[in-house]
């Protein structure tokens, strides 16, 4: 008999998740992130400064149109550090979606010519954009000290503490989504250029450049079944003392987030079959 160190072979079951193999493939992964991480900048003037840059103007944009022209209320929070909050977080999720939706089609050179498992791919752009949200979290909590000792009207909290679970509630959302899209786009090529128009309807669904107390009380339960919407609430109330935690919904999205990323990788493994023949 020969001793195979890897064996190849078709999935049982779409609920063959063979996490084991993906774990041997973590060195695989950690070439992905950083071969993201240079793409991303390469052959740009600023470079990395991008990370920081990014943010700062669409925070300034959010403080200018929507604090400043729209005179839309923060709750008395002041109007950067409260854009910020919903910035930070909500760039993180639409990057996580937006670019493991690419997966299948962006990689599909790769994948036609060496055998890994699948799932390498959007993992390590779920892991990789946690680069770019390391650094502007940092600049967030600048801002939240400066403010906290300054003006006194930042209150951050122990709901801090969340801030692990909401990290990871927000990128298993993302990469949930965005598997599930990037397997639909292996024959619906029109869902690639309707994501990003999506994405942006979704924010203005989502309680980034408004306070929740803006929306009527009725609709308020509405708005907040939107997984996202929680989780930007939480994570304002936490560094910000603004608003509240909405501990039914969070739960809600809680367990939307599972469904999402379960019945994403169920979809990725059966698409992941035929794909190179359909791309």
């Amino acid at each position: 008999m020969q001793n195979w160190t890897t064996i190849i072979k078709p999935k049982a079951n779409l609920l063959d998740l063979n996490l084991n193999e993906l774990w041997n493939y973590k060195d695989l992964i950690w070439m992905f992130v950083k071969r993201d991480f240079k793409t991303m900048y390469k052959q740009t003037i600023l470079g990395p400064a991008w990370v920081i840059i990014n943010p700062i103007l669409t925070t300034l944009m959010f403080t200018i149109v929507f604090g400043g022209i729209a005179n839309i209320s923060t709750d008395g929070m002041p109007q950067f550090v409260f854009y910020m909050a919903g910035n930070t977080i909500w760039t993180y999720f639409s990057t996580c979606l937006t670019k493991t939706a690419n997966t299948f089609i962006g990689n599909a050179a790769v994948f036609g010519k060496v055998y890994f498992p699948r799932l390498v791919t959007p993992i390590s752009t779920v892991i990789s954009g946690l680069i770019n949200f390391g650094v502007q979290f940092a600049m967030f909590l600048a801002f939240v000290v400066y403010y906290a000792f300054s003006t006194g009207t930042v209150n951050p909290n122990i709901y801090m503490l969340l801030s692990p679970l909401l990290l990871l509630m927000i990128a298993l959302l993302g990469l949930g989504f965005g598997i599930i899209i990037s397997s639909l786009t292996t024959k619906y090529r029109d869902l690639a250029v309707l994501v990003t128009f999506g994405v942006q309807l979704w924010m203005y669904a989502t309680p980034i450049v408004y306070p929740l107390s803006q929306i009527p009380l009725k609709w308020q339960g509405i708005l907040l079944l939107n997984p996202v919407a929680p989780i930007v609430e939480t994570f304002r109330y936490a560094f910000l003392g603004s608003g509240s935690i909405p501990w039914l919904y969070l739960g809600i999205s809680f367990v939307t987030t599972l469904i999402v990323l379960f019945s994403g990788i169920i979809l990725f493994n059966k698409v992941q079959k035929t794909f190179m023949d359909t791309i």
